[in-house]
């Protein structure tokens, strides 16, 4: 993940099995619904999920890749199933593993101070 310097998006790579790497922008409002509604691990034994793709100055200028307008987020064992829709794309579904969960609420969690909450009263 990789914040834009208004403070309004998280630009989010995800690897995915078997084919090339995705990217979204995810808008700041989006981000902190997720921060409230993403379970916080409990377990000290749960391992890191590999190294995430690197995310470099070529990515923030593809005009292709979509902005998210909302998520879905469904819990299921050991996992959660997010679709994003997207303005300019299909919808994109990915299934994080309970590691690479926790990582995006890290990480997003991380950018909360560089994000504006518009939605904050």
């Amino acid at each position: 993940m990789s914040c834009d310097r208004v403070g309004n998006l998280l630009l989010t790579k995800f690897s995915t099995i078997g084919a090339s790497d995705v990217a979204v922008h995810i808008p700041a409002n989006v981000v902190f619904w997720l921060l409230k509604h993403l379970p916080v691990n409990k377990d000290p034994q749960l391992k890191a999920p590999p190294a995430g793709p690197v995310i470099g100055e070529a990515d923030w200028q593809n005009p292709n890749t979509p902005r998210v307008q909302y998520v879905n987020c469904k819990e299921l064992p050991g996992m959660i199933r997010m679709t994003f829709a997207l303005e300019t794309k299909p919808d994109l579904t990915v299934v994080l593993d309970r590691g690479n969960v926790e990582l995006m609420r890290q990480i997003m969690a991380m950018y909360t101070k560089d994000l504006i909450d518009l939605d904050a009263q």
